[in-house]
């Protein structure tokens, strides 16, 4: 295959037909292969598990692991541009990639977000220009690091460096001696202690930035997480100010210009009770937080990415309705006593008024696994809001 000019966008065409490329499997990759396919892609993925959701959407899968060299050459032949659909993609492999075809997000940009130490490191960098901060915090990699932890970084919360997401590698710890007991449950692999702040609210910044730097922010979302996974999205964000939004976009907006970052990119703020902004941390790729861009927004963050990664024009982030995203993990398939799953009532949810269900392909439920979502438009904030309080009492849930 001849790739074309490097500084020439990827349109969609249909003979010969112009493949993009995804590494990974899951979810983001499904959505992305739907959003791809009709703007009039093809798209391969790569994922080492032949049944997964975005195998099942797109139109070639190669099943091997992320560091397999025979199936990379592949994939590097068959598309002129590759992404991924999750930060933990080995950075090497889309060097590898980079070599044969144009890898959006790039793997300098990727690893950053890889290792939390990078990731403050480089928050903190840009914190000279945006003004916002990351959590006071110190890397663990030995007990001598533990020793010399300051006092008021307690209480905190001791993250793994690498890996963890969903609130998975994270222990809440009060004292030296929880931090020794977690680091040792962690195998002490390398960590951060991060000092726990009064927390009024999550916030989420969704952007996408071109080939040639222009760069995009979509409206703030507020987050809800329970249990260290999120459980709901709503956007305009209920409580943030005016001022609190546009020093989160700007700051958003530095990260991802000294990233030089092509595609779509989620920075997560939080908002503290004296109204200061702390920047947490990233995902490079579409986000979940960003799923109510395909149903309330006039360019849904898939299409972006698709956009981004092809060096086409960027797409209005404008928000047409107001939208709150409930996740639908695993246990709503479990009712209590009974360990046979079965199937949540969906048609009384799309009964109630704008539901858009949207559900992953994933035929094995278990609890605490991301199934699908459902997004809630409405004219009102205050009915989308109804609507998805609606919606957890019929799956049980506490709204």
């Amino acid at each position: 295959m001849t790739h074309s000019d490097p500084s020439d966008s990827f349109v969609p065409a249909a003979h010969p037909s112009t493949w993009l490329g995804v590494m990974g499997g899951g979810q983001l990759g499904r959505m992305f292969v739907h959003a791809a396919q009709a703007m009039g892609f093809k798209v391969a993925v790569l994922e080492p598990v032949a049944d997964c959701p975005a195998g099942h959407a797109a139109d070639h899968l190669l099943v091997a692991a992320y560091t397999d060299p025979k199936a990379l050459a592949e994939l590097g032949e068959q598309c002129v541009a590759i992404t991924t659909e999750f930060e933990n993609v080995p950075a090497q492999s889309l060097s590898q990639l980079a070599q044969q075809a144009f890898v959006a997000p790039a793997a300098t940009a990727v690893s950053v977000a890889q290792d939390r130490m990078a990731e403050k490191a480089f928050f903190a960098q840009c914190a000279q220009r945006s003004g916002v901060m990351p959590a006071p915090h110190r890397s663990i990699t030995s007990q001598a690091d533990i020793d010399a932890l300051p006092d008021d970084l307690f209480p905190g919360i001791l993250k793994t460096a690498r890996m963890g997401y969903d609130g998975k590698g994270q222990a809440r710890v009060r004292t030296r001696a929880e931090v020794v007991a977690a680091f040792a449950q962690m195998q002490q692999v390398p960590c951060v202690l991060e000092k726990m702040l009064p927390l009024a609210y999550e916030v989420s910044v969704l952007a996408v930035r071109g080939a040639d730097g222009q760069a995009l922010v979509y409206p703030i979302a507020e987050n809800v997480h329970r249990d260290g996974i999120l459980f709901t999205t709503t956007v305009p964000s209920p409580n943030v100010t005016s001022e609190c939004a546009a020093r989160a976009q700007a700051a958003t907006l530095e990260i991802i210009a000294q990233l030089e970052y092509v595609g779509v990119l989620c920075i997560e703020f939080f908002v503290l009770s004296d109204g200061s902004l702390v920047v947490n941390e990233m995902a490079p790729r579409p986000h979940n937080s960003g799923h109510y861009t395909i149903d309330a927004c006039v360019t849904s963050q898939f299409a972006q990415q698709a956009r981004a990664m092809a060096k086409l024009p960027l797409g209005d982030v404008r928000q047409h309705s107001p939208a709150v995203m409930l996740n639908l993990l695993g246990d709503l398939w479990f009712v209590a006593g009974d360990d046979l799953p079965r199937e949540p009532a969906w048609e009384a949810l799309l009964a109630l008024p704008g539901a858009n269900l949207h559900l992953y392909g994933k035929d094995e439920p278990r609890r605490g696994r991301k199934m699908g979502h459902v997004t809630f438009v409405a004219s009102t904030l205050a009915e989308a809001e109804a609507h998805c309080a609606s919606a957890c009492g019929l799956l049980g849930l506490a709204s």
